[in-house]
């Protein structure tokens, strides 16, 4: 049996994908969780990029990419998260290229320096929100990206919609209420244990944390909760 082991910094949500897709096969993987500040030399030596996620196999290969780890995982175990339709795979492939635009739009007001700024990434998130919620009128009744069976699509959007409601509940966004199939998807996404690599309070109060220290516009919002503060 082949041996994963997943770098990774606590809250990053690239690094959560990839974790989802290997808790969804039920595959075995050791976490190990480095700080952004203090990459030691031995993750610089794996890490072309120096940075997470990093998927290393038999302590021989290392992976990277988010959705590299993805791909593979779902060529080489069991349960396929693809659909075996070609069309529909190209269809869940070309959505799931989309989330870096997503992730981008969805969570920049976490790094708007000025209410001008943060007003206007709030603004655009409804275009994210317009497109994902016209793709997910085709695709079926849900409760998933493709009907009743979960996919690398609904792994790769997890965790960016969570973040989005994390942000909504320090200062209220606004927006996803008006896209109910979205809201739906989404709330499904949440619920499924699949997401979550730590308890659901602890996660959003790292979040928090790091809200608080990257000190921008919205850091002064963040209220933090006593698990944090520890």
């Amino acid at each position: 049996m082949a041996k994963y082991l997943l770098v990774s910094f606590k809250t990053c949500p690239w690094v959560q994908r990839a974790a989802i897709v290997l808790r969804e096969k039920n595959i075995d993987f050791e976490f190990r969780h480095i700080e952004p500040d203090n990459r030691p030399d031995w993750f610089l030596a794996i890490s072309p990029h120096k940075k997470v996620p990093v998927l290393r196999l038999d302590d021989k290969v290392s992976l990277f990419e988010s959705s590299a780890m993805s791909e593979f995982l779902d060529e080489t175990t069991q349960p396929r998260l693809h659909p075996e339709d070609p069309v529909e795979r190209a269809i869940n492939r070309a959505w799931t290229d989309y989330v870096p635009t997503f992730a981008a739009e969805v969570t920049a007001v976490a790094y708007a320096d000025t209410e001008a700024d943060y007003n206007k990434a709030k603004e655009r998130i409804t275009v994210p929100f317009e497109r994902l919620e016209a793709a997910l009128a085709k695709q079926g009744k849900g409760p998933f990206f493709n009907g009743s069976k979960y996919s690398l699509v609904d792994a790769s959007y997890a965790p960016f919609l969570q973040r989005y409601f994390y942000l909504d509940r320090i200062r209220p966004l606004g927006h996803i209420e008006k896209f109910p199939r979205l809201k739906a998807w989404a709330q499904a996404l949440i619920a499924r244990p699949s997401t979550h690599s730590f308890p659901e309070g602890e996660f959003e109060a790292m979040y928090r944390l790091n809200l608080k220290k990257r000190n921008k516009y919205l850091a002064q919002f963040v209220e933090l909760p006593a698990v944090a503060a520890e």
